[in-house]
């Protein structure tokens, strides 16, 4: 996709991008606010099941990022989160990856999910620690991202995730799939367009 969006075109897509990110960020906080009063603090109630031993909520903390990965450096991936959030800006207004729908669409799921986690790792849902965590005294504020989601694989449960994860995930996945299948198909049509005739 070689054309340039005009103004209109730009301001257009532009309010699209935020508003996705809106909606996506509001489904990921309203869900994990939702939960968590439901289900309180890790530990404080039993799995909610919805398919008994297949899938259900649970709640639960991450300090990390990925499975868990790095816990303790909530700073340092929200620091990167503001990164790969400025990239994307970039990418889609200034690179010109505004021009395709499926990478707008994509990066606008890829930034609701960073913004969603990120609201967590800066602790802004006024969690505090309880009683019983030998980490962190009881009233120090949590800085870690809200999970819920709970699927069992046979015995051994995934991961705890949330609703900006599967942002996340679905849009670094249609990244993929842009790049292995339509990309380089934009590339040589631009490249026939262009060439010279013989």
């Amino acid at each position: 996709m070689n054309e340039t969006l005009t103004k209109r075109q730009l301001v257009y897509r532009s309010l699209v991008f935020v508003s996705l990110v809106i909606v996506g960020l509001a489904v990921d906080l309203a869900t994990k606010e939702w939960i968590f009063r439901q289900l309180g603090m890790p530990g404080e109630r039993p799995v909610w099941w919805i398919i008994p031993g297949v899938f259900g909520f649970q709640t639960s903390l991450n300090e990390g990022a990925l499975f868990g990965m790095g816990q303790g450096l909530a700073p340092w991936f929200a620091g990167l989160s503001v990164i790969f959030a400025l990239g994307i800006l970039a990418w889609l207004f200034v690179g010109g990856a505004a021009r395709s729908w499926w990478l707008l669409i994509s990066l606008a799921a890829v930034t609701a999910g960073i913004f969603g986690n990120l609201y967590d790792r800066l602790g802004l849902h006024g969690l505090k620690w309880h009683e019983g965590n030998p980490l962190h005294p009881p009233g120090e504020p949590v800085y870690a991202v809200r999970d819920w989601i709970l699927v069992m694989i046979g015995s051994w449960p995934w991961p705890n995730f949330n609703v900006a994860d599967s942002l996340l995930v679905c849009g670094v996945i249609a990244l993929v799939v842009h790049t292995l299948f339509f990309s380089g198909d934009a590339a040589s049509e631009g490249a026939v367009r262009h060439a010279p005739p013989t």
